[in-house]
């Protein structure tokens, strides 16, 4: 390893809020194209946690142990009632419990970004595991991306 690389990690900071909306919006832009247009109006929101309202409800005792949240009435649900003053249907990805999970694991943070992002639209959309896995799998093949860290 040269001298250059193996300092560089005297500046490596975690990505802020702000890097992390570019890294999951550069994610966003990897899923295939007919998906993404069926997310018209969806909303991507970063945040470093959960809220305690959120834990409470679901039941979870650490905030570290939800990376991200659909919120929101799902398109096979639409329609169902009719709704005036409804707020959009939302993706939250909570940033220092997928860092700390990326900290933990073998995979590159895109990875796991591009994973959180998948299956939470896989609620929007009422998505099979196996749908989410084959979105997943063109994402990767379409960025070409190695999933796998070379640490």
């Amino acid at each position: 390893m040269n001298a250059e690389k193996s300092s560089s990690w005297r500046h490596a900071t975690a990505p802020a809020l702000e890097e992390f909306e570019t890294l999951a919006a550069a994610a966003y832009a990897q899923l295939p194209e007919h998906f993404r247009k069926l997310c018209d109006h969806l909303v991507i929101r970063v945040e470093d946690f959960p809220a305690e309202e959120v834990l409470e409800e679901m039941g979870i005792e650490s905030p570290f142990d939800l990376l991200g949240l659909f919120s929101g009435i799902g398109l096979p649900q639409d329609g169902a009632t009719d709704e005036t003053g409804r707020l959009p249907n939302m993706i939250h990805l909570y940033r220092r419990p997928i860092l700390d999970y990326w900290a933990e694991h073998e995979e590159t943070l895109g990875a796991i970004i591009t994973h959180v992002l998948v299956h939470e639209i896989g609620h929007h959309f009422g998505l099979t595991d196996e749908d989410m896995a084959r979105i997943e799998a063109a994402a990767d093949e379409s960025r070409g991306a190695v999933t796998k860290d070379t640490r």
